[in-house]
């Protein structure tokens, strides 16, 4: 590097520190605007003609920095105006230049392909079949003049006929996968990783050793800070290149517990954000379009975000009654999958469950209902007048908890009618009906449902029913027959009653339950997992970090603060399985030791690796 070289980077860096802190006066801490747009994922295919195309192309990228996907040109006329390019700085999936005509690809400002995502599963850059095919067009210069780091993925320049001299580009050097698959031709040096000194990662900005480029730097440097990255290999925290954004929680020394962090950002493509885009949901630290299948979208102080679900994922689905929907049959069972809610009504009648050869509609095949396992709530009623001769109770319904009434079939939320193959009701769920009268009649195999406290269930709403009328229980099966049989409660039920036999099936139990079973107690004292019981009479397990404890209770709640001892270590209160390590604290990164009792203790201020 000559000394006059070395004046303008110099006088370059301070013009650009200066410009930097004016920026910063202005805005103080704001994370700074960047044009981020999104991607394709059309490879070689194309919809529509070429002049929608191109004014889609050209509106998407106008003023684009960051591409969120893919850059993906192809079959375009040498005609055509493709400057507004140049402003991109970053594509974090693949670039894909193909079938086009024009003479240059114009992204001189591009300095890194991330590669997230790769054409043919192999390449980030993908330059090919640019020319035309009775003419004298077609691609005669790359144009990627800035372009620097190449983070996964290859490279593959092929069968461009005007190309008739390849830039001479040490692809090695720009693409930081050793192993990457490259395609093309004329390869040559050019100076970028090869001027430095040995003992920098790859990058720096001068050829001393003392001139090396931050680690988190992509695509070169103009200094030794974090700030001074052309690129950022990892994320851009407000102009910073850092290896992960301030996290969404941070241990506090003083609680000895993950807390929020107030300052927390979350990722949105390689950026920090304070808050992700109005069209994206929060999940976990970062920006996504769309929750996992297992999570839920909810919205919380202005905030959507994904929370687990925990169980189902809420999903409303119409229900039964209306005239073309007038029953549960073979032709709209698959409607109700994985719903939760039912907005409405439920309906079996002897045309959905035998099928209906007026409609054309076959019979219903019983291990079809089992999709009902999911539902929690019915909106209006439930309505059996029909039901597979092969099922002996309603155990699809197990998890149904709440029948709301609010519309009633003639006064009635749940009617239950000349069902033969009913022995038991298996209902073990259902803890409300809020309005409507109970029906159940003319089923002659029926047992259990006389045991039920009907009234506790009908009551149990917020609201008093509407209706106070007692159940219409009768011609079921007779009690002394029932009795006869052994068909009667658990003894570990509760006066309450019960669904249907065994200490799965209580209203409620007589002492404790354990995961929907009665039992007759928890497992305080004995037992390789030990228990705790909560106000609600439920056995539930003592931390795994709690010490088991011979001859009195292991725990006193579900934390790890409550244990009476610990298994392994302790950090403050809580029982751990190891001492906080590489933990970030709200002053850095937090590490602790274990002492000879078993306690963690704060590494010394001056240690960074523990």
């Amino acid at each position: 590097m000559t000394a006059l070289t070395r004046k303008v980077q110099q006088v370059f860096f301070f013009l650009l520190l200066c410009a930097r802190c004016s920026a910063q006066t202005q805005e103080g801490d704001q994370t700074p605007e960047v044009a981020v747009c999104t991607g394709t994922q059309n490879s070689l295919s194309m919809t529509g003609d070429t002049d929608k195309q191109y004014e889609l192309t050209k509106k998407m990228y106008t003023g684009c920095v960051i591409v969120m996907g893919n850059l993906e040109i192809a079959m375009m006329e040498h005609t055509r105006d493709f400057s507004f390019l140049q402003s991109i700085k970053e594509v974090t999936g693949y670039i894909l230049f193909a079938v086009n005509e024009f003479s240059r690809l114009p992204l001189d400002n591009l300095r890194v392909i991330r590669g997230n995502t790769l054409f043919e599963d192999r390449y980030a850059l993908a330059v090919m079949l640019n020319y035309q095919r009775d003419g004298q067009h077609g691609l005669q210069e790359l144009g990627l003049t800035h372009l620097t780091e190449i983070l996964d993925g290859g490279v593959k320049i092929t069968q461009n006929r005007n190309l008739s001299y390849a830039p001479q580009v040490n692809w090695l050097d720009i693409v930081k996968d050793e192993s990457a698959h490259i395609e093309i031709e004329d390869n040559g040096p050019k100076l970028t990783k090869t001027v430095c000194a040995p003992q920098c990662n790859g990058r720096c900005f001068g050829r001393n050793p003392s001139e090396c480029c931050h680690n988190e730097c992509a695509g070169g440097c103009m200094g030794p800070l974090e700030s001074d990255c052309f690129a950022c290999k990892n994320f851009n925290n407000s102009g910073s290149c850092v290896a992960q954004c301030p996290q969404t929680v941070i241990y506090n020394r003083n609680t000895f517990k993950m807390e929020p962090n107030p300052n927390a950002k979350y990722q949105y493509g390689s950026i920090c954000v304070s808050q992700c885009p109005p069209n994206f949901v929060v999940h976990e630290s970062s920006c996504v379009s769309n929750c996992p299948a297992d999570n839920t979208e909810v919205e919380k102080n202005g905030v959507k975000r994904c929370e687990p679900c925990g169980g189902f994922c809420p999903k409303a689905c119409e229900g039964t009654g209306s005239p073309n929907r007038e029953t549960v049959d073979a032709s709209n069972i698959d409607s109700f999958i994985n719903c939760t809610k039912i907005q409405g009504s439920l309906d079996f009648l002897v045309t959905g469950i035998k099928g209906d050869s007026y409609k054309n509609i076959p019979a219903l095949d019983p291990e079809k209902l089992n999709v009902f396992s999911t539902v929690q709530e019915i909106s209006d009623y439930l309505n059996i007048q029909s039901w597979p001769e092969s099922l002996s109770n309603l155990s699809v319904f197990s998890n149904l908890h709440t029948i709301q009434g609010r519309t009633l079939y003639r006064g009635y939320s749940l009617l239950l009618v000349k069902i033969e193959s009913l022995t038991s009701l298996g209902l073990h769920s259902l803890q409300k009906i809020n309005d409507g009268i109970v029906y159940i009649s003319g089923n002659k195999n029926l047992c259990y449902h006389n045991t039920v406290n009907w009234t506790r269930i009908q009551n149990s709403g917020s609201r008093p029913q509407k209706r106070n009328k007692q159940p219409e229980i009768r011609n079921n099966r007779a009690l002394d027959e029932c009795a006869k049989e052994n068909h009667v409660c658990d003894p570990l039920c509760s006066s309450d009653g019960c669904w249907g036999p065994g200490p799965a099936q209580c209203v409620s139990c007589k002492t404790y339950r354990r995961g929907g079973v009665c039992v007759e107690d928890c497992m305080f004292l004995t037992g390789k997992m030990r228990e705790f019981a909560t106000e609600s009479r439920e056995c539930m397990p003592c931390h795994a970090q709690c010490k088991v404890q011979e001859g009195k209770e292991t725990c006193r709640g579900p934390g790890a603060d409550q244990c009476v001892a610990c298994a392994s270590l302790q950090d403050g209160p809580h029982c751990v399985s190891s001492c906080p390590e590489g933990l970030m604290g709200g002053e850095g990164v937090i590490y602790k030791y274990p002492n000879k009792r078993g306690r963690c203790e704060q590494c010394h201020i001056n240690c960074t690796q523990g």
